[in-house]
């Protein structure tokens, strides 16, 4: 075998040992939205974006304490704070407040709109074009994301969706300069110190509202907080970034995707709510146009 077969098979095992993160990392990801309403049972929504953000503090400080990990360089901490101010406060906070009047099914569409968002922010901020069958394949499973998801709604455009709008930009911008971080320093590094970048606020919105919002816990809404502070907001990012540093932004950002349609059957087994038949038709496309991305050179 030569040296450049040997560095093909090494690229090929990266590849898809990214892949398959990035996979587990949308399965993680699409239990957030069902969470977020099962916390939304004993906490209100200032509350419930507070504590995870301090509870997910909490544990990626412990972790970093731990394993002593040296405080980022300067020239990192402004792709941080743009994770911190997307992922960890702008996001979570935007969605509970839709999810508030909108289903699961509804918000979906957010994850729909969410892999296109992620690919046009990273080119912007990189200057790499991906082929335009890439964009293609992209922009057509995207396409039948939201037509599906608003299909099983039923729904117009309301505030909800100028919640999801909003949650949209901002999650994918920090995407987009995680994706980029997680290729000089590890994954689980970028989302850790984003968390902690964003302690001071968790905490601050945390000390208000608690004392403004009336909190009724159950065991339904602890176990949801509990799975949005340690998967949504802290483990499942660390497959996420891991993943992206592997494979790249936009390959990657296509995996999500498949998101959506893994929310709709916990919407069904979970909260209750009912799909039409669209719905293998529509599961079809999606993977169909992940399955063309993936193979495609971006």
């Amino acid at each position: 075998m030569t040296a450049q077969d040997s560095a093909t098979q090494t690229r090929a095992k990266a590849v898809s040992s990214g892949t398959l993160l990035a996979a587990l990392a949308v399965a993680s990801f699409s239990f957030s939205f069902p969470a977020t309403v099962w916390a939304l049972g004993g906490f209100g929504p200032w509350t419930a974006t507070g504590l995870r953000g301090l509870l997910a503090g909490v544990l990626t400080a412990t972790c970093l304490f731990v394993a002593r990990v040296p405080w980022p360089e300067r020239r990192h901490w402004p792709a941080l704070l743009v994770v911190a101010g997307g992922c960890v406060v702008g996001f979570p906070l935007l969605t509970t407040f839709a999810l508030q009047t909108s289903t699961t099914a509804h918000s979906a569409v957010v994850i729909g709109l969410l892999p296109l968002a992620t690919a046009g922010m990273s080119a912007a901020l990189t200057g790499h074009r991906p082929s335009r069958a890439f964009w293609a394949a992209a922009v057509v499973g995207a396409l039948t994301v939201v037509v599906f998801t608003l299909q099983q709604s039923h729904g117009l455009p309301t505030l909800g969706d100028a919640y999801l709008f909003g949650a949209l930009l901002l999650c994918a911008t920090g995407y987009a300069q995680g994706g980029r971080l997680a290729s000089s320093m590890p994954g689980w590094q970028v989302i850790a110190w984003g968390v902690v970048a964003a302690l001071p606020i968790s905490t601050l919105v945390t000390a208000l509202a608690l004392p403004q919002e009336p909190v009724h816990p159950t065991a339904q809404s602890l176990a949801g907080m509990a799975y949005l502070a340690v998967v949504s907001q802290f483990g499942g990012f660390v497959l996420w970034y891991r993943g992206m540093a592997a494979i790249g932004v936009p390959k990657a950002s296509q995996i999500q995707l498949a998101q959506p349609l893994i929310t709709l059957v916990w919407s069904v087994l979970l909260m209750g709510e009912h799909l039409s038949p669209l719905t293998p038709i529509a599961a079809l496309i999606v993977l169909g146009c992940v399955a063309v991305t993936q193979r495609l050179r971006s």
